[in-house]
């Protein structure tokens, strides 16, 4: 809800921070349609950002109820038990909410036309390979944000061009295998993973998020 109060004689709303720094650009976010993969560690922090921006339509889509030990790293997660998308569209009019599992099957029979652009932030990787068959041209995928402390070293390249993240490795050996000869960015670090398990810390899953939400304002924007 947007509620308008008075600063200094001048209307001021949730977006006005927003407007002076977007300017006349500002209404190209309240246009946008933005679908999200995943709101986990790094895609519900990008969802936030970008629901607290102000683009217009946002769909989100994922299957999971919070755990405990989402906790360390993950926003609105103590609400345990909880349908991750549901607390994201409770907070936001702009979000519309898909409790869904993000399969190849799924992917399919999605009709992806009406986004402006597509953003990936699950892990399954026959899922991943598959949006990116049927949305590359508008694809924002995250790589691996886990096993890693030093948020300095998240950075934005193409698919082909990351090193020291096992799971763009992986992801472009599949991608390769089913013929796919497309280009798109990725948020993924350099720094060499600290342990075998899956840990995680919300300062570097967190700036995987606000990466992807950065660069999908810059390319709305453009």
């Amino acid at each position: 809800m947007s509620e308008e109060i008075l600063i200094d004689n001048e209307p001021k709303d949730r977006y006005t921070r927003s407007r002076w720094l977007f300017g006349d650009d500002f209404e190209k976010l309240q246009k946008a349609k933005i679908l999200v993969f995943g709101v986990g560690g790094v895609g519900g922090i990008c969802v936030d950002a970008l629901a607290r921006a102000g683009v217009g339509k946002i769909t989100i889509v994922d299957k999971d109820v919070f755990d405990v030990t989402n906790q360390n790293r993950q926003i609105y997660s103590e609400m345990v038990g909880a349908v991750k998308v549901g607390e994201f569209s409770k907070r936001y009019a702009c979000v519309r909410a898909l409790q869904q599992l993000v399969t190849p099957e799924f992917i399919a029979n999605f009709d992806f036309s009406s986004f402006n652009l597509v953003i990936d932030a699950i892990d399954d990787m026959a899922a991943k390979v598959a949006i990116s068959h049927a949305t590359h041209n508008k694809l924002i995928a995250s790589m691996g944000g886990g096993k890693r402390i030093d948020a300095t070293q998240v950075k934005v390249a193409s698919v082909w061009k990351t090193t020291n993240d096992a799971l763009a490795r992986k992801y472009r050996y599949e991608l390769r295998k089913s013929g796919f000869k497309g280009d798109f960015d990725v948020v993924f670090s350099t720094e060499l993973p600290r342990c075998r398990e899956l840990g995680s810390f919300m300062g570097v899953t967190a700036v995987f998020g606000l990466n992807l939400a950065s660069l999908a304002v810059r390319k709305i924007l453009a």
